[in-house]
Order: C-alpha cells, then sequence, then structure tokens
C-alpha cells in the first residue's frame, strides 16, 4: 500500500528535521564549550587545565585524551592555532583557545574525567541538572549531533543509548510518559539546554 512518493517525502522531512535539530544542537555546543573552560577555569585560576594531568581523576583516560589533543594541535589550521605556536613557547594553549578545536565528543569526556566533583557539580548545575543527568544527556546531545552531521536517520530511530531519566526538575519537562530512547525524548533533552542558554 505504499508508494515510492511516501518514502521520499519521508526522507525529506528527515532532512528537515536533521538541519532543524542541528541548528539547536550548534547553540548547546558553544555554551557547553565556553562553560567548560571559562568556568572551571576561573574556578581554579588555571588557564591551561585541559592539559594538566593534576586536574584529572583517570590517568590513563587523560593520557588518551592528551593523544587527541595533540593530533587537533598538529593539524589545526586554525589562525589563532598557528599564531599561538608561533608566537609562545608553551606546549598547549589556553583553555579558551583549546575548547574551540576539540571535537565535543573530547570536551565530554574531559567533563566525566574530572577529579574535582565540586567542579562537575558547577558545570552541571550551570545547566539546571545534577552531574548523572548532566553527563548523561550531553552524551545524547553528542550522538544526535553527529547523527545529523552524518546525515544519518533520525526520525523514528531507536537510540542505542538510554538517556537517564531524572527524578524531578525544575522547569518544564516532558508531562506525559514517553519511551527515552526515542528521538522525541532527545528533542526534549535539547529544548533544555536551549531553555537554558537562549
Amino acid at each position: 500500500g505504499c508508494e515510492f512518493q511516501d518514502a521520499l517525502n519521508l526522507y525529506r522531512f528527515d532532512k528537515k528535521l536533521r538541519l532543524f535539530l542541528f541548528n539547536e544542537i550548534e547553540k548547546v555546543e558553544i555554551a557547553l564549550r565556553s562553560t567548560m573552560a571559562n568556568l572551571v577555569a576561573e574556578d581554579t585560576g588555571n588557564i591551561f587545565w585541559m592539559t594538566d594531568e593534576s586536574m584529572f581523576a583517570n590517568r590513563e583516560k587523560f593520557k588518551r585524551t592528551m593523544e587527541l589533543v595533540d593530533k587537533e594541535m598538529k593539524s589545526s589550521k586554525e589562525e589563532f592555532i598557528l599564531h599561538f605556536k608561533k608566537k609562545y613557547s608553551n606546549p598547549y594553549p589556553p583553555v579558551w583557545m583549546l575548547v574551540e578545536i576539540l571535537p565535543i565528543g573530547v570536551i565530554t569526556r574531559i567533563y566525566e574525567n574530572l577529579a574535582d566533583n565540586t567542579l562537575r557539580k558547577k558545570v552541571a548545575a550551570h545547566f539546571g541538572l545534577p552531574v548523572p543527568v548532566f553527563s548523561s544527556w550531553i552524551t545524547i546531545v553528542t550522538l544526535m549531533r553527529n547523527s545529523c552531521c552524518h546525515h544519518a536517520r533520525v526520525w523514528n530511530k531507536e537510540n542505542a543509548i538510554c538517556p537517564m531519566i531524572p527524578r524531578k526538575l525544575r522547569g518544564n519537562w516532558i508531562v506525559s510518559k514517553v519511551s527515552p530512547k526515542r528521538i522525541y525524548f532527545d528533542i526534549c533533552i535539547i529544548k533544555w539546554f536551549i531553555d537554558i542558554v537562549s
């Protein structure tokens, strides 16, 4: 009972949905990057905290993160990174520069590996969330971003990872029971962040 046009219409709808979601996720990503860089730097007084091993709980994870940081630093053609390499002798730039060249997945891993739980709480509280929910939701936003970037289907797709369901939140949240593995739940997560950052 289906026609080719039905499939084409769903494909076009999915494309428009991806573009719309990516536009909103971009705002969340920028807010996450700036909050991570600025809040932790202000709190610790350390503008190089992302490359300071003493800031992190798991040394092996830190080492793997630094391999990714080194790779990004080596391959970056960003003018501000080239200027930094030319003018300064520090091995790494300050956090506000570094955060601009790292993939969002790396930023998420850096957050999760912070040794000081108080810092994690402060970052999560900036978005009105407890640490476990914030970590879970940022992972979902990152996965959704990657789906949008790589033209993967988002409509009617079931997530492989189930986001954490908050017990209670201050502010507007889902009122009806929906599967946390479906796109509607993901959209509600994105809306939560957008309501705070915009």
